[in-house]
């Protein structure tokens, strides 16, 4: 066992620094358990997918149920993509490269596009500098505040659980991801990444309706493909929408601290963390994201010390939707109706208080 490993938590904390060459040899991934993976996850998406289709054709509606696992396999093999963009999965490029491009075929997700963005959204999170890019939307109190009425009313609205788990994906991944969005003037990669995935998607789709017919291929791909989305938003919100979560200025945002502290541990049940890839061990896949999914328990396991950072279990991650705001007073994110009890007003020097904070002004660090 480490010498790191019984250490006290706050002392821990403390040298976040410390954890990126503790994490180190877990980096390397093995190639018969990657090739395991992508197995056992493509399968049985291909089989049960079949399995729906049979279903349909037989007029047994109950059939129609097997979306619900098809999505969770697309969504595992979306996790499988996420890991060949770090190039932790085969840690081979050429090889990642080409699973994740053919992979985002199936998950409607231009993968060199997805890729760029996402190392973006890696290297700033956390940053309320630097925020807009690969990540969920998040306002300062003090920006909401400042808002006009609309702009309020349009954030509440993009906030909504309805839009952030309902429309936002069905928009994200049947549109939004068609076009380089945020990389329009970033050269021809994005480019031909979004158009070349939308030409393969539009290739296989004509396939399936040609052998299967638009009905079935619509009343079952459609399903799939938004459940799997909706579910996949939801992880990339709690993992880092919960309220001791970290955000700081430019000047005083530091790496390791960022990403132990701004990302959580979702601590789901054993299946739905075999399905989600475990990415829910997410504050050490920031904090070192050259490590395989499949090592990252591993890691909990050798450093019991860091499920402990930033845990939530699946019954608290329910309270998270209520969360929208990062209040910089305190350093957490609260919900609207906190942020309006706490009796803001705006001084003339511009800064904002509470009533308490007349007296005291207390700092909470992480």
């Amino acid at each position: 066992m480490n010498a790191h490993a019984h250490r006290p938590e706050a002392a821990i904390e403390d040298t976040a620094g410390a954890w990126l060459k503790i994490l180190a040899k877990y980096r390397q991934p093995r190639l018969s358990r990657s090739a395991f993976e992508l197995l056992v996850t493509a399968g049985p998406f291909v089989a049960l997918w079949a399995l729906t289709y049979v279903s349909l054709m037989q007029e047994f509606w109950p059939g129609l149920i097997l979306v619900v696992p098809a999505a969770g396999f697309l969504l595992r093999l979306f996790m499988i993509q996420h890991d060949c963009g770090h190039g932790s999965f085969f840690a081979r490029r050429r090889l990642d490269t080409w699973i994740g491009r053919t992979l985002g075929v199936l998950t409607l997700t231009p993968y060199d596009y997805w890729r760029r963005a996402h190392s973006l959204h890696h290297a700033s999170a956390g940053n309320l500098d630097e925020r807009g890019i690969g990540d969920i939307t998040t306002l300062t109190v003090e920006e909401y505040q400042t808002r006009s009425w609309s702009g309020r009313l349009a954030y509440r609205l993009y906030r909504h659980p309805l839009v952030m788990f309902g429309i936002g994906p069905a928009w994200l991944f049947l549109f939004k991801q068609r076009l380089p969005f945020g990389m329009m003037r970033s050269g021809a990669m994005p480019w031909v990444s979004t158009m070349s995935t939308n030409l393969a998607v539009a290739a296989l789709a004509a396939s399936m309706i040609w052998a299967i017919g638009f009905v079935p291929f619509i009343l079952i791909h459609l399903p799939v493909v938004l459940l799997a989305g909706a579910a996949g938003v939801w992880l990339f919100y709690v993992q880092h929408q919960f309220e001791e979560t970290h955000w700081s200025k430019t000047e005083e945002w530091q790496f390791p601290q960022a990403a132990l502290h701004g990302a959580s541990h979702y601590d789901l049940p054993v299946v739905l963390r075999w399905l989600s890839g475990n990415i829910g061990v997410h504050h050490i896949h920031h904090l070192s994201s050259r490590i395989p999914y499949y090592r990252l328990p591993e890691v909990l396991r050798e450093h019991p010390e860091l499920a402990r950072i930033g845990r939530i279990t699946l019954w608290q991650s329910l309270g998270c939707v209520r969360l929208a705001l990062w209040d910089e007073r305190i350093g957490k994110l609260v919900s609207f109706r906190e942020a309006a009890s706490a009796n803001i007003v705006q001084q003339p020097s511009g800064d904002f208080k509470t009533a308490s904070q007349e007296i005291i002004n207390p700092r909470i660090e992480h």
